[in-house]
C-alpha cells in the first residue's frame, strides 16, 4: 500500500526546518517534534504527515466507534486528534459552554506522504498512488528556506473571567471538595481574542523555539489550526505495552543555576504538590487496570522532576500490558479523557469542572497523535497551546491547574498565568 524510501541528511536540525516549512504549506498538515527530548520512548525524532487521501470528521456521538472501525479499515497510518469533549461519547456528560473555536470532537486522516527523521536519516513513506513524486518532493524540501515568515495581524487578548470570577469559582471547587464530593479536579480558564488574522506555523515556530517540548505538535486541518507545546504524553501504544506518564506539580524556572536547583528540589519535596501528582497516578492506573493483564500496572517512575525551559514538572510514569482481545482504540475509549486533565474521581470532577468553567474546552486538554498499520499509537496531551479558526479568525488558548483541599486560589491563580506565560510572549511579539 505504500512505498518506503530512505534519505541521508547531513544536519537533521536544518533539514526539519526546511520541511516543515515545506509541509506546512499543504491543507491537511500534522507535524509531531520531540526535540529530542523523548529519546527513552520515543520512536522518531520528528514526522510530518500531509496531503489527506481518506478522513473522519465527526462530533462526539459514537465518536469512538467510528474512530475503531476508521482506524480498523484503513489499516494504515492515521493522524488526527480526540477533542476534550468526547468525555460525553464516555460518559454521560455533555458540553454546553462558549465555544468560540467550533473544532469538531475528533478529526483523522490517512495522509499521502509521510516523513520519519530519525538520526540522520528521513524515511519517506508514500502511497502508492504518489509513490513517484518521492524524488522531486525530496530535491523540493533540500531547496525550501529554512525560514518562512508571513505577516500577522497584532491582537487583543482577554481574559473569558476575571481574577475575582476565577478565585470565586476556585473557592466553590474547595467547598466540594471539603464536602467530600471530589478529591481533587483540574480546573481552567480562557484566555482569547477575536478577527485575528495570523500565520498559525511562523507562531508555532517561535513557540517550540521557547519551549522546546518533548511532545510539539503542529497541526492543520481545514480551517482548525493547533500550535502546540505539550511536554505531557497521554498514552503510548507499543504491541501490547502500555505508557501513561501524568504531570502534575508545577514550578518556575530561575536564570540563576543555584536558585533554579533550589526551585527543583522544593518542588520535589513539596507535600501539596506530590499529593496531585499521586492522586492523578491513582486515576491512571484503575484507567489502565480495566483493559490490562492482571498485575500489569505498574508505576516505574513517581514524582520525578522534568525540567523544562519555562517550567519545572513532576511527572511520574506508569506502565501497564494490554490484555488479550482488546482493540487498539478500547485503550483510549477507556482512559479518556487523560487524569491529569480531569480529576478523582473522575466522573464528579468533570461534571463540577463543566459547571464552574466559563468555555468548552474542545481540543484543549484533548490529545494528538497518531496510529500505526500495526494499530500502536501515541498521543499528547494538549496543553501549553494556541488554538486558531481561520474561518471565524477566533483564537484561544487555555491554561489550568489541579486544585486540591491543600491549594490557595491566588497561588492557583499565579501558576496558570505562569504556564500562559510563553503563549503570551509569542502571541505579543505580534503587535
Amino acid at each position: 500500500m505504500r512505498t518506503s524510501k530512505t534519505f541521508s541528511i547531513k544536519d537533521s536540525a536544518k533539514f526539519k526546518d526546511r520541511l516543515f516549512s515545506w509541509g506546512s504549506r499543504f491543507q491537511d498538515v500534522v507535524w509531531l517534534d520531540s526535540n529530542e527530548g523523548d529519546s527513552k520512548t520515543g520512536e522518531y525524532e520528528a514526522i510530518l504527515a500531509v496531503e489527506a487521501f481518506t478522513a473522519i470528521k465527526t462530533d462526539h456521538v459514537d465518536a469512538f466507534d467510528k474512530l475503531k472501525e476508521y482506524q480498523e479499515t484503513t489499516a494504515d497510518w492515521i493522524f488526527g486528534y480526540l477533542s476534550y469533549d468526547l468525555k460525553n461519547d464516555v460518559e454521560d456528560l455533555f458540553s454546553m459552554n462558549h465555544d468560540g473555536l467550533e473544532f469538531p470532537d475528533l478529526y483523522f486522516f490517512q495522509p499521502q506522504k509521510i516523513f520519519f527523521i530519525k538520526g540522520e536519516m528521513v524515511e519517506c513513506q508514500y502511497l502508492r498512488m504518489v509513490d513517484d513524486e518521492i524524488d522531486a518532493d525530496f530535491q523540493e524540501i533540500m531547496e525550501t528556506p529554512e525560514e518562512i515568515h508571513s505577516e500577522s495581524s497584532s491582537l487583543v487578548v482577554k481574559s473569558r473571567i476575571s481574577k475575582e470570577e476565577y478565585l470565586e469559582k476556585v473557592t466553590v471547587m474547595l467547598e466540594h471538595i471539603h464536602r467530600g464530593d471530589i478529591y481533587e479536579a483540574n480546573f481552567c480558564q480562557e484566555f482569547y481574542a477575536e478577527n485575528v488574522n495570523i500565520e498559525a506555523r511562523d507562531i508555532y515556530k517561535s513557540l517550540n523555539q521557547i519551549s522546546t517540548p518533548p511532545f510539539a505538535a503542529y497541526l492543520k486541518l481545514e480551517n482548525y489550526h493547533l500550535i502546540s507545546a505539550s511536554p505531557e504524553r497521554y498514552l503510548k501504544k507499543k504491541g501490547k505495552q502500555l505508557l501513561s506518564q501524568p504531570i502534575k506539580g508545577t514550578a518556575r524556572r530561575s536564570e540563576n543555576p543555584e536558585e533554579d536547583l533550589r526551585i527543583a528540589k522544593e518542588l520535589a519535596s513539596d507535600p501539596k504538590e506530590q499529593s496531585e501528582n499521586v492522586m492523578i497516578v491513582d486515576l491512571v492506573r484503575n484507567d489502565l487496570s480495566r483493559i490490562a493483564e492482571k498485575g500489569s500496572v505498574q508505576v516505574d517512575e513517581l514524582c520525578k522532576v522534568y525540567s523544562f525551559r519555562q517550567v519545572h514538572q513532576l511527572i511520574s510514569t506508569v506502565k501497564a500490558r494490554l490484555a488479550e482481545g482488546i482493540p487498539a482504540v478500547e485503550a483510549l475509549r477507556t482512559s479518556f479523557p487523560m487524569g491529569s486533565m480531569t480529576g478523582a474521581p473522575k466522573i464528579s470532577a468533570m461534571k463540577i469542572i463543566e459547571k464552574l468553567e466559563e468555555s468548552r474546552r474542545g481540543l484543549y486538554s484533548g490529545a494528538v497523535g497518531y496510529f500505526t498499520p500495526e494499530a500502536d499509537f501515541d498521543f499528547n496531551v494538549v496543553i501549553r497551546s494556541i488554538l486558531y479558526n481561520s474561518s471565524n479568525k477566533y483564537l484561544s488558548f487555555s491554561v489550568g491547574g489541579a486544585i486540591t483541599a491543600k491549594s490557595d486560589p491566588q497561588k492557583e491563580y499565579e501558576e496558570c498565568l505562569l504556564k500562559a506565560r510563553a503563549m503570551r510572549e509569542v502571541l505579543s511579539n505580534l503587535n
